[in-house]
């Protein structure tokens, strides 16, 4: 059986389906139950802390509340990412049940520690998602949809999550129901979406590209991408048998700069998802509610969108570099507004909504939706290379729950949103350095992967 330059071509130039449909909600809503438990905390922390009779709570204790999932996130995301290169689907479905089982049992929590370590577990749920998800997504998709199926399934599906726990604590009060259950219904409900995609995922077909690059069951891999693209495959992809290590090296600079973007795009993000409730909304006199609605169901969410229908016809970098540096602009025309934003309210909803829009529309869809990870790094080595990214971003975020009380204790809120602008700008001018433009490009040709080269001796 003769093998051609891209045994994957059909799959690539495969049009938007009713499998690709499938699959972003299948791989989603995972996303979705991240955004749903990693933002309810930030909604329902007063009541946690009234719950447990903690009447004021340090800062170490704020960053170990709020970033215990986050750091859990890092540990999963390294044991999976090592586990996915035995297998995509042998593991996909694991991620969801764990988060599901964290999630119900966090209802329960007795006291502020035992909240804390459910919430590490959680965590690892969370970062085995997001290392699992994309790649599967990245490997089914076709070209010229593969960023925008990415940034909706990943970025739009974050803000989903974040927005439907906002509307349910909402339900709670209106509904007259007690703090203690308000607080747990909130965090335990979060089992639901993850428990709603486990057999779908179970079901899922493996990667084609996984079987043949790595397992080498070429049949097996054809039958698979006669399935999806509903055409005969007659090309054979052939086994990859580089060492993993040597790839890794390779690729390193990629990887890399993609692990960095994530990293201070969380920075830039968590500080709001997790504090924002209450810091910021208190200086806009706003109720955490309302600003957690505001952030994302009238901005975020609609920034993705823009972000998803941009993705692939401008290119990666240039909507990186462009949404960091319109963020840091927001953010330093928010800062000087924040205790006063009632006084000139119209600018500050400007500012503000510059600042949640950018960042949604530019590193939110790309770097937030696990998007560079995927694409730069071959089959072989894609689920370490997400691994790495996601241990980046993860970091970020973990740096923002950690320090972000300490700092903003120690300069205020004012320059604390200064120091983030300042980070957004430097994620700009980095966009342009650290990676290379991967839009409409196949991951075979993004990465030297196709057939003719490992055909050829290389490596």
């Amino acid at each position: 059986m003769s093998s051609s330059p891209n045994a994957f071509a059909k799959l690539d130039e495969k049009p938007f389906s009713r499998f690709h449909l499938l699959a972003m909600f299948t791989t989603g809503m995972g996303v979705f139950t991240d955004g749903y438990d990693l933002s309810s905390i930030g909604l329902v922390l007063p009541l946690c802390l009234a719950s447990f009779g903690v009447g004021k709570i340090s800062s170490f204790q704020a960053g170990f509340l709020t970033g215990s999932a986050l750091v859990g996130s890092v540990i999963g995301a390294v044991l999976f990412g090592w586990l996915a290169q035995k297998g995509r689907k042998k593991f996909y479905g694991i991620d969801v049940g764990i988060m599901a089982a964290a999630a119900a049992v966090q209802a329960f929590a007795p006291n502020l520690w035992t909240l804390i370590a459910i919430r590490f577990v959680l965590g690892i749920g969370v970062g085995a998602d997001y290392v699992l998800s994309p790649t599967i997504m990245a490997e089914h998709s076709n070209v010229q949809d593969r960023g925008k199926k990415l940034a909706f399934g990943f970025g739009a599906m974050w803000g989903f999550g974040a927005i439907v726990a906002a509307l349910i604590l909402l339900l709670l009060r209106a509904l007259g129901v007690s703090d203690d259950l308000q607080w747990r219904i909130v965090l335990g409900f979060g089992a639901i979406p993850a428990l709603s995609v486990l057999s779908l995922r179970r079901k899922m077909p493996e990667s084609a590209r996984y079987l043949a690059r790595i397992e080498g069951k070429t049949d097996e891999a054809r039958e698979v991408l006669a399935g999806i693209t509903g055409a005969e495959v007659e090309a054979a992809p052939l086994t990859d048998k580089r060492a993993w290590r040597e790839l890794l090296a390779h690729h390193a600079r990629g990887v890399l700069g993609a692990a960095l973007l994530w990293f201070i795009y969380d920075i830039v993000l968590y500080s709001g998802v997790l504090f924002g409730p209450s810091v910021i909304a208190e200086g806009m006199g706003m109720s955490e509610i309302g600003f957690t609605l505001l952030s994302y169901a009238a901005l975020g969410t609609p920034g993705t969108l823009i972000g998803c229908m941009l993705v692939d016809r401008v290119g990666r970098r240039t909507m990186t570099a462009v949404g960091f540096g319109l963020t840091g602009i927001g953010l330093i025309g928010f800062a000087p507004m924040l205790g006063g934003a009632a006084k000139a309210p119209i600018l500050a909803f400007a500012m503000f909504g510059l600042y949640n829009v950018a960042l949604q529309m530019g590193p939110g869809a790309i770097s937030g939706a696990g998007l560079l990870g995927v694409e730069l790094a071959p089959t072989r080595i894609r689920s370490i290379a997400q691994a790495i990214t996601v241990v980046g971003g993860r970091l970020g975020a973990a740096l923002s729950a950690f320090v972000f009380p300490a700092l903003l204790g120690a300069i205020g809120e004012v320059k604390l949103m200064v120091v983030l602008a300042i980070v957004c700008l430097i994620g700009a001018a980095l966009a342009f350095v650290v990676v290379p433009e991967t839009a409409r490009r196949s991951l075979e040709d993004i990465n030297g992967d196709t057939d003719a080269a490992l055909g050829s001796g290389d490596g």
